[in-house]
């Protein structure tokens, strides 16, 4: 098929969304597919549109369904879809009116959805490449990774502060990577940095150089708010680093209900508690990696190429025309 992903992320973004965009257009083309990404959909003429984003791609769902309403749109929901617009945005509550397929990317994600909506729902994990070269971790501190852009649906200076409590005795360090969204937030990680002893931010990094900093940290943090199935979780498990996140449902569909690694949402203090614990308590950290490890299987790269080729050989068993009926009956 010719394929279009329509992404809100603009080229060279070292976004969420553009890195899924280009993974997955990397993945369609290797099972033989024609892609092209971009900030539109459109009346591209295509086959099918991949949409990521219910409500910031919105237009360009709409404008293609209106251009070509027999042909299939397959939506993609991030957690600011799930946990928030899709609930009361009605440019998204269309998207998924209008949706062929819809695509969640944790294991939880369908609940948020009305049941209608099940039947087209398929879960896909994000994937990420185990590194080929092991990494030698420093002895002399304890280095705890946080990854991720400094916007406040993320929670950035969580880990911080959680940092800022620890005993003298401590050897942890955070590392912070991500660009700041504005100037407010990049003056909080600058005076962080220079007041907080236990915290460095490093601000935006090349893809190559995060992985690194990722993989030779004994933890990551993901403290936010809300998830769609962040791939810094992926990606952590690829590099055989355990996860300490928030509570959160985004999380839980990814790492499991009976994680033992998670802290309550803006909980500084259970953090603390967390990092503490893993530092010290040898029983606890290789419990922690040892259900990581148990988890990677999910964002085995293989596992996601055969996801897509299950999706897609869904329309491939079915006209399309008969498929965009379906759609509009449960809508």
């Amino acid at each position: 098929m010719n394929i279009r992903i329509a992404t809100p992320a603009p080229p060279r973004s070292r976004s969420g969304n553009r890195a899924t965009a280009l993974r997955w257009a990397r993945i369609l083309r290797k099972l033989g597919h024609t892609v092209t990404v971009g900030q539109g959909g459109g009346a591209v003429n295509c086959d099918l549109l991949v949409a990521l984003h219910a409500r910031r791609s919105a237009e360009a769902i709409e404008s293609f369904h209106r251009a070509h309403p027999e042909r299939p749109i397959i939506v993609t929901l991030t957690g600011t879809d799930l946990y928030d617009d899709i609930h009361h945005d009605a440019q998204a509550q269309r998207s998924l009116e209008v949706a062929t397929r819809l695509i969640v990317l944790h294991g939880r994600g369908a609940d948020e959805l009305p049941v209608r909506y099940h039947d087209k729902t398929r879960v896909i994990y994000q994937s990420a490449i185990r590194l080929r070269q092991p990494v030698t971790r420093k002895t002399d501190v304890f280095e705890v990774c946080v990854m991720g852009h400094l916007r406040a649906v993320k929670d950035p200076f969580r880990a911080a502060e959680a940092a800022a409590l620890l005993p003298e005795s401590s050897r942890i360090t955070v590392l912070h990577l991500g660009a700041a969204l504005d100037e407010t937030m990049a003056v909080r990680a600058r005076r962080e940095t220079q007041r907080n002893r236990r915290y460095r931010w490093l601000g935006d990094q090349p893809r190559p150089k995060a992985r690194q900093i990722l993989a030779a940290s004994r933890l990551l943090v993901l403290s936010s708010r809300m998830e769609g199935g962040a791939n810094v979780v992926s990606e952590a498990l690829a590099c055989d680093v355990p996860v300490l996140s928030s509570r959160i449902a985004g999380s839980i569909g990814l790492l499991g209900e009976d994680y033992p690694g998670y802290f309550a949402v803006g909980d500084t203090q259970g953090l603390a508690d967390l990092m503490l614990r893993a530092e010290q308590d040898e029983p606890f950290y290789h419990q922690l990696q040892t259900h990581c490890r148990g988890r990677a299987h999910l964002f085995e790269p293989d596992r996601e190429l055969r996801a897509w080729e299950e999706l897609l050989g869904e329309f491939a068993r079915a006209p399309l025309r008969v498929a965009a009926k379906r759609v509009k009956r449960e809508a």
